[in-house]
């Protein structure tokens, strides 16, 4: 005799394919996804270890980004500096050729177009900010547009407009670098040697055509000066240098942290791609045997066999 039932089986069947629908849907969605879970609760045990590495990823993201301004910046410094020690060095230089050929034909033209250079250089911006005005970014950090300026000011200080507020930035946790320079430390040597210059033509009238032995014996005592204001520059500019290099090694290694970081979390997170479809595609045999068993149980009735 062949008993027939088919309300208990209706249950255990739909039971099974709910359960391997549910199946295909999480592989489903790891393999769309690669990730493991959408959301903590689906990480269990590995939330709170998952949570702090996120944490740490955050922290160092916001570094690597703070050194990439950063050294931005003192690129833009290091090219501000060069500009004011190359003119300072023109400047010099054109001294030195005057006095060689006893012609000063030329000089303040080259002396003008060397200061312009200068005022450039101090008044070097990064994303639309002085970056040798100190805290004062939005004001132009010296006003001398020309060498006239320099004898017609009251002093060489009142020329320039930026305050004594020195930039410092984070490498990490613990580190910190000054990183700013402001114009007046770079400034005022050099200003006050062009001045020199245009205080002479000022008592003395311009340089014209053949130096006479006064103008010669002047311009000599110039090119030290001169000299030691380049040699100030190039310690500046080599301290900016410095800071160039650590924030690039900081770079590199705040690059690096991430990386290990992001493989760690990749490691809780992360999906084996060919685990995950071997179990979508079994999960979709699952689904596929318990739909066409549900639909031969829907075909049994008891009435089928007494027929």
């Amino acid at each position: 005799m062949t008993r027939v039932s088919t309300s208990g089986n209706f249950g255990v069947m739909t039971s099974n394919l709910m359960r391997a629908q549910v199946l295909q849907n999480v592989a489903g969605e790891q393999v769309s996804s690669q990730k493991n879970a959408n959301d903590l609760k689906g990480y269990a045990k590995n939330a709170e270890v998952l949570t702090a590495m996120k944490t740490a990823q955050a922290k160092v993201a916001g570094f690597r980004d703070q050194t990439t301004l950063v050294s931005n910046r003192l690129d833009v410094q290091d090219i501000g500096i060069g500009q004011v020690s190359d003119a300072t060095q023109d400047a010099r230089d054109a001294i030195a050729n005057a006095i060689a050929a006893g012609s000063a034909e030329t000089l303040m033209q080259q002396m003008n177009g060397a200061f312009g250079d200068v005022v450039q250089g101090l008044n070097s911006k990064f994303n639309g900010r002085y970056v040798f005005a100190g805290a004062k970014s939005d004001t132009q950090p010296t006003t001398a547009t020309s060498m006239a300026d320099l004898t017609a000011a009251a002093s060489t200080a009142s020329l320039f407009q930026n305050d004594q507020y020195i930039t410092s930035n984070r490498i990490d946790d613990t580190t910190s670098v000054d990183t700013g320079q402001l114009a007046d430390q770079l400034g005022t040597g050099v200003y006050n040697a062009f001045k020199q210059v245009q205080a002479y033509v000022d008592a003395n009238g311009p340089f014209t055509g053949k130096l006479t032995q006064a103008q010669s014996n002047f311009l000599g005592g110039l090119l030290p000066t001169f000299d030691a204001v380049k040699t100030g520059l190039t310690t500046a500019q080599a301290q900016n240098g410095l800071n160039q290099k650590r924030f690039e090694t900081a770079q590199t290694e705040l690059s690096d942290q991430a990386d290990t970081l992001s493989t760690m979390v990749g490691g809780i997170t992360d999906v084996d791609m060919a685990e995950a479809i071997t179990r979508l595609e079994s999960a979709k045999l699952a689904v596929q045997a318990s739909a066409q068993v549900f639909s031969s149980l829907q075909n049994s009735s008891l009435l089928n066999v007494l027929r």
